[in-house]
């Protein structure tokens, strides 16, 4: 069957972070008077990422209830901030990671989005994303433009369980032969293969373009601007 929708992942894929995770965080701090350079504040996100369940206060993870845990572990069990400050500080990086500001979109993003409306092929979002997701598109002036979107925190599930996958493709109304997902994570992104999905990985470990598509395959390209060699793959696929 033919491909009528392409599910984009949102960080790494769709939008890039203007400064690494690690050095806003490592900001906030340092604004509230904690001395951490972000090479240390790395590690402590990593380690309070690994420690903390998939639920947290009845919340999933990336949900605010989950954030708010996580940003307590780094800033008041490890750094020593105030419980105080705390409420100011989880404020702050949520304002962070809503704002425009701290993304860009990938290369070529605008117009491969431009030219598959063009081409009546459909486009969602699939991601491991915070339930503040649709507010940032918003605010990217991207609402509208994805359907559906499918984000980890709001619907309790994520990349690489199959079954955020199986939900993409219920909502969107397609079989998975109908589908493509473009990603950058093998680990997570390369799972839509599990279930079916023509997949692409986005990425500079290899400068290749696709081969021609195989059931289930996940092929390579080096940005999501290789415009020419990804609609060429779409097109095989239609």
């Amino acid at each position: 069957m033919s491909a009528r929708i392409l599910f984009l992942d949102v960080g790494g894929t769709l939008l890039n972070e203007r400064r690494p995770r690690h050095e806003l965080y490592a900001a906030c701090a340092a604004a509230h008077g904690l001395a951490v350079d972000p090479e240390r504040m790395r590690r402590l996100m990593s380690n309070a990422h690994r420690a903390l369940p998939l639920y947290v206060d009845g919340g999933y993870r990336y949900t605010d209830a989950w954030f708010r845990r996580f940003i307590e572990q780094i800033f008041c069990t490890e750094l020593g901030l105030p419980e105080d400050q705390l409420a100011a500080v989880q404020e702050q990086l949520f304002a962070v990671f809503e704002d425009p500001a701290t993304f860009e979109l990938a290369r070529g993003a605008d117009e491969l989005l431009a030219l598959l409306a063009r081409r009546d092929m459909r486009v969602g979002i699939l991601s491991n994303w915070s339930a503040r997701l649709p507010v940032l598109l918003g605010r990217l002036g991207l609402a509208g433009r994805f359907d559906p979107v499918v984000c980890s925190a709001l619907v309790g599930c994520e990349k690489p369980d199959p079954r955020i996958f199986e939900l993409a493709l219920r909502l969107a109304g397609v079989s998975a032969d109908q589908a493509i997902h473009v990603g950058d994570r093998e680990d997570n992104d390369g799972a839509a293969a599990q279930v079916g999905i023509h997949t692409i990985l986005v990425g500079s470990a290899s400068n290749r373009a696709p081969r021609p598509p195989r059931s289930g395959s996940g092929e390579r390209i080096v940005r999501l601007d290789d415009l020419e060699a990804l609609c060429a793959y779409i097109h095989a696929l239609r």
